[in-house]
């Protein structure tokens, strides 16, 4: 392995990657014989109707990406193309400055301009004015620069420097056009409490106010009030991993964090997304062992309380699924990332349902790839690996 690149370990599978990047934490023969503890299966809530598919449309396979990619970024333009850039998935686990567009109506990929440094890792925000924002990442070294990529001439430029170099970090454009960004790792592997502000209409990145504690691989939601909450992850590596359960809400007119009621169970590596009610559903992740411990459980946070409640349980375990949560149309949420099958949460009726169509083998499929809902009602689900499974530049449709 190349010198200052993350212990991605590859033969020939990807054993087990961490946050993007942190090293396996058990060999492969030890994870073959895991069996998932108590807390990881399904609890009764999640079997009711598992197994019937219908109203739920399908997931079925599309046409491939120009390469494999795991821990890449994915972004719906104004003109229904989605743009995917970077990422890693050669055999040499080298990173990608290669940057891709989905044509929904021909279903096909085709590269665009490249960007100006190979990276994983790193944040792809829309901007009001239709170009996006691509920030930080990892390439070998930790990145503080960042870039625009405009749809009109599909070409990458420069723009304003992070003010601390950051991968793994959460960005969320805010009510006012600029995006926050929050958290991750730094050079050293120093995990970071700090969060910053990208101005548009500057192209500068200033600094706002810090969090109680530093964070990665932790969700971060937008609120029906504009306010954004960040919950769980964690901070520190194997022995010294501290996980959270905690959690924190950035108030942009203040540009400060403050406490919120914390999680019912520590958990990093899992997602978060907005309910139409303005309730905030967080799904799956792990505790200390990773993958040998991944959660089927999930929590309702209530903005309105500042309380986490336990929700219902999925069909099965589901990780390192951040960002594939996705709103449909009809207020119901398909959780596409992070295990072989897609479920559908129905808040109305408060249960999941399988999704018909498989995205893998392992029990643990689609960690680290995107989900972008299609201005059509689809939703695209790109690259990603699994336990025992090659990064892939395999894509999935979902179909209503």
């Amino acid at each position: 392995m190349k010198a200052g690149r993350p212990s991605f370990l590859l033969a020939a599978a990807v054993l087990s990657l961490g946050a993007c990047g942190q090293p396996p934490e058990a060999p492969a023969e030890a994870r073959s014989a895991i069996v998932p503890s108590q807390t990881s299966r399904a609890g009764p809530g999640a079997t009711l109707a598992a197994s019937d598919g219908a109203g739920l449309g399908l997931v079925r396979s599309g046409h491939p990406m120009n390469l494999p990619r795991a821990a890449h970024a994915a972004s719906l333009l104004a003109d229904g193309e989605v743009l995917v850039t970077g990422g890693f998935g050669n055999a040499d686990s080298s990173y990608t400055e290669t940057a891709e567009l989905f044509d929904p109506v021909s279903g096909q990929f085709e590269l665009t301009g490249s960007l100006s440094v190979p990276r994983c890792c790193h944040s792809s925000t829309l901007l009001e004015d239709g170009r996006v924002l691509v920030a930080g990442g990892f390439n070998g070294q930790y990145l503080d620069d960042a870039e625009i990529y405009d749809p009109a001439t599909g070409i990458f430029t420069p723009t304003g420097r992070l003010t601390t170099p950051r991968m793994d970090h959460v960005a969320v454009r805010l009510d006012d056009g600029q995006v926050l960004l929050v958290g991750g790792v730094g050079p050293g592997w120093t995990f970071l409490a700090s969060a910053e502000l990208y101005d548009p209409s500057t192209g500068l990145f200033t600094p706002t106010g810090a969090m109680a504690v530093a964070r990665e691989s932790m969700t971060a939601t937008r609120l029906l009030d504009g306010r954004v909450l960040i919950a769980g992850g964690h901070r520190g590596r194997h022995s010294q991993i501290v996980i959270y359960d905690s959690a924190e809400v950035y108030e942009p007119v203040r540009g400060a964090f403050a406490a919120t009621g914390s999680m019912n169970v520590r958990r990093h590596k899992h997602d978060a997304v907005l309910l139409p009610d303005g309730r905030v559903l967080i799904s799956g992740g792990s505790d200390e062992t990773d993958d040998r411990n991944a959660y089927a459980s999930t929590e309702m946070y209530d903005p309105t309380t500042g309380a986490f409640a336990v929700g219902p349980d999925m069909p099965s375990v589901r990780y390192k699924h951040i960002g594939t949560s996705l709103a449909m149309s009809d207020g119901r949420i398909l959780l596409a990332g992070g295990a072989e099958e897609a479920v559908m949460y129905d808040p109305t009726r408060d249960t999941f349902r399988v999704v018909p169509g498989r995205m893998g083998t392992a029990s643990l499929s689609r960690l680290f790839s995107t989900a972008t809902r299609l201005n059509d009602g689809r939703a695209l689900i790109t690259g990603g690996y699994g336990i025992g499974q090659d990064m892939t530049d395999g894509t999935w449709m979902y179909v209503p």
